[in-house]
């Protein structure tokens, strides 16, 4: 996902969006714990997307 991409939702579909990454995030490291993850770097691609709608948010209730 890209910043261009998060200004034109709202801030109800990145909140939505924002809960639904985190569950994503929750269930990735629960089922890596028994072995070997598919994609070592898929946690760390989760959580800078996390990051991004966070921050776009942030951002958003600064402004407003």
């Amino acid at each position: 996902m890209k910043k261009l991409d998060l200004k034109e939702k709202s801030i109800e579909d990145m909140t939505k969006m924002l809960a639904e990454k985190r569950e994503e995030l929750r269930t990735l490291r629960f089922s890596g714990m028994g072995g070997r993850m598919k994609d070592a770097s898929a946690p760390k691609k989760l959580r800078a997307e996390v990051a991004r709608i966070m921050t776009e948010i942030g951002s958003r209730n600064a402004a407003a």
